[in-house]
């Protein structure tokens, strides 16, 4: 039976069907990471809050030990979601999209398994897991773009204008500050990663109105049904 991670965004505490999961706490050389196992469609699930409990913010996050753990677990398949800012105007807060590339404007967040080898990031997000995502959220009626270019801030300051401005005219479609190293963690570690960016807000400058954390959370919250029920018929279908 194959074991599938998710790993739960900002404002993703849990989902509809993890609420019966048991908890138990795994050891990694990292640190000590809480993780809720179950089953769930035929899978094996483990699912762990990318934050922690007491939310620590995106430049402390240990993702060493997120993505240990679930390496450690057993998982084939890494699901997460990811609050993002809209950069293309096309993209608008509510939306869903998955994330296809990225750009790392990070600078002290450092984390990697490696520290003798190179790492391809031709394709950091898996194409096969993204098509069915894809596929599974036009089924279900979802506004969800097939594709888009994420750029990492460093965080806990959101972006300026000029910096927005920048990244649009390199092509990203939305902003964000957790998965680098997140991702590039999970493809060291050989396990095929897709992430489910929600747009929560538009980016400082292509919206008059200043950037509320407290609005991204809710946002989140209020979408996290939306996320269990993609996310179970994503579950059926691998």
């Amino acid at each position: 039976m194959s074991k599938i991670g998710i790993i739960g965004g900002s404002g993703v505490e849990e989902l509809d069907f993890t609420k019966g999961f048991k908890r138990k706490v795994i050891k990694t050389k990292y640190g000590l990471v809480p993780v809720s196992e179950g089953k769930v469609a035929g899978k094996q699930v483990a699912f762990l809050i990318r934050h922690g409990k007491d939310y620590a913010l995106p430049s402390l996050i240990n993702y060493r030990a997120n993505i240990a753990a679930l390496k450690e677990s057993g998982v084939e398949k890494i699901i997460t979601s990811a609050a993002v800012g809209a950069i293309n105007r096309n993209f608008h807060p509510g939306d869903l999209a998955l994330l296809s590339d990225f750009v790392d404007f990070t600078r002290g967040k450092r984390e990697t398994f490696t520290r003798h080898s190179f790492i391809d990031m031709s394709e950091p997000y898996d194409s096969t897991l993204n098509q069915t995502i894809y596929r599974v959220g036009k089924k279900l009626g979802l506004k969800i773009h097939p594709q888009a270019i994420y750029v990492c801030t460093e965080g806990p300051r959101f972006e300026t204008k000029a910096e927005i401005a920048m990244f649009a005219q390199l092509g990203c479609d939305v902003v964000g500050m957790t998965q680098v190293p997140e991702v590039v963690l999970a493809v060291e570690a050989g396990i095929p990663y897709a992430a489910i960016a929600v747009v929560t807000n538009y980016a400082c400058g292509i919206s008059p109105k200043k950037i509320d954390p407290e609005h991204v959370v809710k946002v989140m919250r209020d979408k996290s049904k939306v996320l269990s029920r993609l996310l179970y018929e994503v579950l059926k279908e691998l």
